[in-house]
């Protein structure tokens, strides 16, 4: 497993039938990636950008055509009720299909992210969000326009086109300050 890419120790850790190779898949890609990925059910077509690098992912369900980005938390809130003697608010959350989470975003307990939604850059999510939702700041969602893909499409924009562009914002930047390269 020494050679396995990001993708290879993903497959084992999550679909494996065999417990002590999951075992030793989700320990290599904690060690190599930061990461921890544990699902009840998970579709074989979730993406994670960046080798889901701080990703901290226990959920009960994650289904089709998830992509998740980089430091993303999705997992349980409960709390023990001292009074009553007993555990409150448990399960994880679910995401259904064409979830977007993006960057440093934090999903916790018993939740439904609805289809088609936005989970923006940092938000804090304790609460169910509709279907084709932008949910941003905590637990804050508005409607998501159909007119626009948030943060990812199939169709991605090439690396290099981006870095030409931010070439453009620096030197435009430096001119506006008078800056000489």
């Amino acid at each position: 497993m020494d050679d396995m890419t990001f993708e290879e120790l993903l497959e084992i850790n999550c679909f494996c039938d065999d417990a002590s190779q999951r075992v030793k898949a989700a320990n290599l890609l904690e060690q190599r990636y930061c990461c921890e990925i544990r699902c009840a059910d998970m579709d074989k077509s979730v993406l994670f950008a960046h080798h889901a690098r701080g990703c901290t992912v226990v959920a009960a369900k994650i289904c089709k055509n998830v992509v998740i980005y980089q430091n993303v938390t999705i997992g349980s809130n409960m709390r023990y009720n001292k009074i009553q003697n007993r555990w409150e608010n448990i399960g994880n959350p679910i995401l259904a299909e064409h979830v977007i989470v993006a960057d440093g975003a934090k999903i916790l307990g018993p939740i439904i992210i609805g289809e088609n939604t936005v989970i923006g850059a940092g938000a804090i999510i304790t609460k169910n969000i509709p279907a084709n939702s932008i949910a941003f700041g905590v637990n804050q969602y508005k409607p998501k326009s159909p007119d626009y893909d948030l943060v990812f499409n199939p169709n991605m924009i090439a690396g290099e086109e981006i870095m030409k562009v931010n070439e453009e914002l620096v030197a435009e930047f430096n001119r506006a300050r008078g800056i000489h390269a």
